[in-house]
């Protein structure tokens, strides 16, 4: 599955060009213009790695960093500025960056340090399946609790991608083409009537599961 990445910058040519390069290179991509924009990002949706700005209007990358470390966020992060030299990388690193890139940069480099910083990274919290559902070596299964069997449930790989991005954890938000949402939420409803996907407008697919999520849906 491609990794994510949320690019935090307040500069809209930089954020943009950093966007379209990661995406060439097979990441998805997620934008922000400011750390608290990044701040809401975070409480909805689980990234692989951070790409931050340091000087930005509104919270700075280094009071932000600070922050979403002490909650206990370990997701890696590069910052990413043009205040350069030794005392600025290491009051970068001293606050929690794993990497720090000055400008002006190659996107190339870019790219080498963030599969790097991803390679090493190892997510505290594993992914907790809903009731009925497993993933076990790389496929889906859905288990009947009543005969104590399970059986792998058929997925495009688009159709997989999606419900490894609703699970990875449970209440994340995934961007994904209507009609691969439509086709993962009819197979889930066929044979787990207890799973929905709903659609978070402007943002895109969650999964609940309604016997004990109440909130209002929304069709896909």
């Amino acid at each position: 599955m491609n990794k994510t990445v949320l690019v935090i910058d307040d500069d809209d040519i930089l954020r943009n060009t950093l966007s379209n390069g990661l995406r060439k290179d097979g990441f998805n991509v997620i934008t922000a213009q400011s750390a608290e924009n990044a701040s809401d990002v975070l409480n909805r949706i689980s990234v692989d790695a951070i790409i931050l700005d340091r000087m930005m209007t509104g919270m700075d990358g280094l009071t932000f960093l600070k922050q979403i470390r002490n909650t206990g966020n370990k997701t890696p992060v590069i910052m990413l500025t043009a205040m350069t030299g030794p005392d600025n990388t290491i009051d970068g690193l001293s606050h929690g960056a794993n990497d720090y890139l000055a400008k002006p940069f190659q996107m190339r480099e870019l790219v080498l340090r963030l599969n790097n910083i991803i390679s090493h990274y190892v997510p505290v919290h594993t992914a907790k399946m809903p009731r009925g559902l497993s993933f076990v070596d790389n496929e889906f299964f859905v288990t009947d609790t009543s005969i104590n069997a399970s059986q792998m449930l058929a997925l495009s790989g688009e159709e997989k991608k999606l419900l490894q991005g609703l699970t990875s954890p449970i209440g994340n938000i995934v961007p994904a083409a209507p009609m691969v949402a439509k086709r993962l939420r009819i197979k889930l409803n066929i044979v787990l009537s207890n799973l929905d996907i709903i659609t978070v407008r402007g943002h895109g697919y969650k999964l609940i599961d309604i016997s004990t999520n109440k909130t209002n849906k929304d069709t896909i």
